[in-house]
């Protein structure tokens, strides 16, 4: 609950800072342009940016394995629980999925650093809060790749206590490495990539207390609630109850 309140007033002041003085995202842009133009242009920096794209899916995929294997007898030691599982694919979804790429990215029309006229582009400067820009569709507010890359601290928050607390570290390390490597890119300013991120935050925390409302550690499995008659269940122990059902676990050979 703490974490939702810091998340939320760290995104209003974000919207106010750069509605004051939108020339900061111009500022910190310019840190990035040669005069020439932005990086990313060989191999090796569209490898770095593919990495970033990819590895979250890479890491659902593998929770998801983990999964399947504890289900079907297949591995004893930890995995996540079917009630994890929905988050993880829930966050991504609705977080770098709906809100960021499919809502905000292709109706706020905001260009990219590189679209613009300071930096060489056809377009005119757009704060965040003017959404009349000259792009069309996968525009700069907010950024995708710092979502998707923020989102990577709900696995790493799902993961028992001895190795939750590093993950969460190395997932927030992971959001700012792809958001740097974007602003470096030409591709947004530190606005997109700041409210890209803390949107992602937001939507993890309001998943997390609606799956787990009485504080259940999250690393942990359910308890068997298809035996509890079906009183008082959440809709996430319904849910986890016939993923359960559906795939009974089996002994090893």
């Amino acid at each position: 609950m703490k974490a939702f309140f810091v998340y939320v007033a760290l995104a209003a002041l974000t919207l106010a800072v750069f509605a004051v003085w939108p020339d900061l995202d111009l500022a910190v842009a310019h840190r990035f342009y040669d005069g020439g133009g932005f990086a990313g242009h060989d191999a090796l920096d569209k490898f770095g940016r593919d990495v970033f794209r990819v590895t979250p899916f890479v890491v659902l995929a593998a929770y998801a394995v983990l999964w399947l294997a504890k289900r079907l007898g297949r591995w004893r030691r930890w995995a996540p629980s079917g009630r994890a599982m929905i988050f993880l694919i829930a966050t991504l979804a609705i977080g770098p999925g709906l809100v960021v790429n499919l809502s905000l990215k292709d109706h706020w029309h905001r260009p990219r650093p590189y679209q613009t006229q300071d930096f060489n582009g056809p377009d005119a400067f757009k704060p965040w809060y003017d959404d009349q820009g000259g792009c069309r569709r996968n525009c700069s507010f907010v950024s995708g790749e710092a979502a998707t890359g923020f989102w990577m601290v709900a696995p790493a928050s799902v993961l028992p206590p001895p190795w939750r607390g590093p993950a969460i570290v190395a997932a927030f390390a992971f959001g700012v490495c792809a958001s740097l490597l974007r602003m470096a890119f030409g591709g947004h300013y530190l606005s997109d990539v700041l409210l890209g991120g803390l949107v992602t935050l937001i939507i993890i925390e309001i998943a997390r207390m609606l799956l787990w409302p009485r504080g259940r550690d999250p690393s942990e499995s359910a308890p068997d609630v298809s035996a509890a008659g079906g009183g008082g269940r959440t809709a996430a122990e319904v849910v986890e109850a016939a993923l359960a059902a559906r795939l009974p676990a089996k002994p090893l050979a």
